[in-house]
C-alpha cells in the first residue's frame, strides 16, 4: 500500500496522512490515532524520499564521537546505548549518521551537519565537567540533547542518572557493613558523571566523620585492565581497603581478578560495589547479582533520549526535558561486613 492508497482509504488527503504520520502537531489527535493504526494494519511503511519531501526534514539524528585512545565514549557501553536509540529512531523512520572524528575535530564536524542539512538533532553522549559542545550548538540551532549534563543544565535538554546520590548511598551501605577504609575506582573525572560520583563518595565519608584519602581514589578510563592494575596497586599494600566502589562493571571485573589473585573472597575479606548500566551482553544476574550495584539500564536510556529529541525536533519550542532517574542499589554477593 502506498501513501495515496492510504489516504484514500481514509477519506482523507495525502497531505493531512503524511503530517499525521509524520508528527506535525496541528494534526488533530483523533485523526492521527486513526492514520497511525490504519497504517499499522496495513504494514504501511512511508517511503523515506517520501518522507524527507513531505517535511522538509533530514529525517536523520547525528551522533559525533571523537577518538584519542582515552575516550570513555567507544566502549560498549555505548554500544547498548546506540541500540536503544535505534530502536526509536527505526520506529519513527530516522536514520543514523555516526560520525568518529580525531579530537579537535568535532566542532569542525558539528558545524559541518549543520551547514549541509545532513541532520535534524544531534545526542550529545559523555558530557565534561565543561563542555564546548553545548554553547556550539546552541549558536549552530541544531536541536539537541545531552545524555548527562553540565554546567547551567536549565538551557537545554538532557537525561541523567542522579550519580552524586547512587555513589553516596552505595558508599553508606559499606559504612554501614564497617567498612571505613573505602577505594574509589572511578572514570575520568573531568566527565560530569564520574565528578558527581566522587562528590557522593566523599559527602558520605565526610558525613561519618571520615576524612576521604585521596591515595585510595582512581581515576581513569573505565577498562578490565585499569580497574585490575589499581586494585593489585591497594590491595598490595600493608593498610590495604576492605571495600572498593567502582564506577563500571567492566573496571569492577579487574578488581575482582585481583582479589581473586590474592586468594580473596568477595563478601568475606573484601567487599566491592559497583554501577553497572544493565549491559546485554553481560549479565550480573545469571545465578543473583555477583555484584552489589547501583543500576540503571543504559539500553533505557538510550530509547528515551531519542524520543526525547525527536519531539524536540517535531516541536522546537516546546518546554525543555530535564529527566533525572534514580538508580536502584541491588545487593550481590560481593558484599559483607568488614573484616
Amino acid at each position: 500500500m502506498n501513501l495515496k492508497e492510504l489516504a484514500s482509504s481514509l477519506g482523507l488527503s495525502q497531505t493531512t496522512v503524511s503530517r499525521a504520520l509524520n508528527g506535525y502537531p496541528e494534526v488533530n489527535p483523533e485523526t492521527r490515532a486513526r492514520v497511525e493504526a490504519a497504517a499499522r494494519a496495513a504494514n504501511y511503511q512511508p517511503n523515506s524520499r517520501a518522507r524527507r519531501l513531505a517535511t522538509g526534514r533530514a529525517m536523520t539524528i547525528g551522533h559525533v564521537i571523537t577518538h584519542t585512545g582515552e575516550t570513555e565514549m567507544v566502549n560498549p557501553i555505548f554500544a547498548d546505548f546506540l541500540a536503544g536509540a535505534g530502536e526509536v529512531y527505526a520506529r519513527e523512520g530516522y536514520d543514523l549518521l555516526l560520525s568518529i572524528v580525531h579530537e579537535g575535530a568535532a566542532e569542525r564536524a558539528y558545524r559541518q551537519m549543520a551547514a549541509n542539512g545532513s541532520v535534524d538533532g544531534v545526542m550529545v553522549q559523555g558530557p565534561r565537567q565543561e563542555d564546548p559542545r553545548i554553547a556550539l550548538l546552541q549558536e549552530l540551532g541544531l536541536p539537541f540533547l545531552v545524555h548527562g549534563r553540565t554546567g547551567d543544565a536549565r538551557g537545554y535538554n538532557w537525561l541523567d542518572i542522579a550519580n552524586l546520590r547512587a555513589f553516596r548511598r552505595a558508599t553508606e551501605f559499606l559504612l554501614d557493613l564497617g567498612h571505613s577504609r573505602i577505594a574509589l575506582i572511578n572514570g575520568q573525572e573531568a566527565m560530569d558523571f564520574a565528578a558527581r560520583r566522587r562528590r557522593g563518595y566523599e559527602e558520605a565519608l565526610r558525613a561519618r566523620g571520615i576524612t576521604p584519602d585521596e591515595s585510595l581514589m582512581y581515576a581513569d578510563v573505565m577498562t578490565e585492565g585499569y580497574g585490575h592494575r589499581a586494585a593489585a596497586q591497594l590491595l598490595d599494600r600493608e593498610n590495604r581497603p576492605t571495600a572498593f566502589l567502582v564506577s563500571s562493571v567492566i573496571s569492577a571485573i579487574g578488581v575482582r581478578q585481583a582479589a581473586w589473585e590474592r586468594g580473596l573472597q568477595l563478601g568475606r575479606d573484601v567487599s566491592i560495589i559497583t554501577h553497572d548500566d544493565v549491559l546485554s551482553y553481560l549479565n550480573n544476574d545469571a545465578e543473583g547479582p555477583a555484584f552489589t550495584a547501583t543500576r540503571s539500564s543504559i539500553r533505557l536510556a538510550g530509547r528515551r533520549c531519542a524520543e526525547i529529541l525527536i519531539e524536540r525536533i517535531k516541536q522546537p519550542d516546546a518546554p525543555f526535558v530535564h529527566e533525572l532517574w534514580e538508580a536502584e542499589l541491588m545487593v550481590g554477593r560481593s558484599t559483607g561486613p568488614a573484616p
